[in-house]
């Protein structure tokens, strides 16, 4: 016969609890209270009422968003990094947005990281007591040589955990940019941070599961971050990934449609300026709309710093 775990001693409120009841993302809704007994339908159709509300919680934030991204392009123009700094959902958002930015804009590796809690691990399951440290925030990004060039953007739902305020706060220290990205009002990392972001998306459909509204508005946010400071590096001409990394099938293929989209030329000249330029498409298009040759498109956008725009100006330029 199994025998029952011994039960878990109810230990008296403290001030942890006090302060996870004041948040809104913590908040209980009454209304709710028998939302396990609904038809799914009608979960459906609440959750995607509640889902709704998060883009406006954002709009809200749009004149904290758009500066916090003039500084961080600014600090990446001269060579500093964008590194992400969350537990749990909130890390995983960072993560997964860094991890996609060198597939989409040919980033290094080390121009734009995630840190999450408990390291890698931590990506597919808990590692106890990690978030609750920030000590171990300050070791992680002493392990990457944080610089006053850098940027350090916390991501917590409540605005409270140690591992991301502990993380911005460090990264004041240095002197590196920092952004607080939280998804309550009046928060420890908002005070932290020289670029507070408060989304507040009120009460979860779930009481306290913060990777339902909040998850979903520090993703949006994300998004803005890192493709927004892209478009202000260069990375992208008008409305195309000028930069995209072709690495498989696929992305070639996009290479190819994009050059074709920038330049109207045919199939043939983007096949065989794609070939010249070693298949990157920034290069391909520079050098069929200059009319110029791969090398020369290469030096001219070594020059421009990347910007494929600029370049284009300096071939046209009497």
């Amino acid at each position: 016969m199994t025998s029952l775990p011994p039960p878990v001693p109810h230990n008296p409120p403290g001030p942890l609890q006090s302060e996870l009841e004041s948040l809104t993302t913590e908040a209980y809704r009454s209304d709710l209270a028998d939302i396990d007994r609904w038809p799914t339908l009608d979960i459906a159709r609440a959750m995607n009422r509640e889902d709704a509300a998060v883009p406006t919680a954002v709009a809200a934030q749009l004149p904290r968003i758009a500066a916090a991204i003039d500084g961080i392009a600014a600090r990446m123009a001269r060579g500093g990094r964008l590194v992400y700094c969350g537990a749990g959902t909130a890390g995983r958002l960072g993560v997964l947005d860094a991890s996609e930015c060198p597939p989409t804009f040919n980033t290094a590796p080390q121009e734009v990281i995630g840190l999450i809690a408990g390291g890698r691990p931590a990506m597919t399951a808990a590692v106890e007591g990690a978030e609750d440290s920030r000590e171990l925030a300050e070791a992680d990004l002493a392990a990457l040589g944080l610089a006053e060039r850098d940027v350090v953007v916390g991501v917590s739902a409540s605005g409270r955990t140690p591992y991301a305020v502990g993380a911005v706060v460090c990264a004041r220290r240095a002197g590196a940019l920092t952004v607080g990205l939280s998804c309550n009002a009046d928060t420890p990392l908002s005070a932290a941070a020289e670029h507070p972001i408060e989304v507040v998306v009120g009460p979860e459909l779930i009481a306290g599961s913060t990777r339902l509204k909040a998850g979903t508005a520090q993703k949006l946010v994300l998004n803005m971050i890192s493709t927004i400071s892209m478009i202000r590096l260069g990375k992208t001409y008008g409305n195309l990934m000028v930069d995209v990394r072709a690495s498989n099938d696929k992305l070639r293929a996009r290479s190819r449609r994009i050059v074709s989209l920038a330049t109207g030329a045919s199939t043939e000249d983007v096949e065989r300026a794609l070939a010249a330029g070693g298949g990157e498409t920034k290069n391909a298009i520079l050098a069929l709309l200059g009319g110029v040759d791969a090398a020369t498109a290469a030096r001219l956008l070594t020059e421009s710093g990347g910007h494929l725009r600029t370049a284009l100006h300096a071939i046209r330029r009497p």
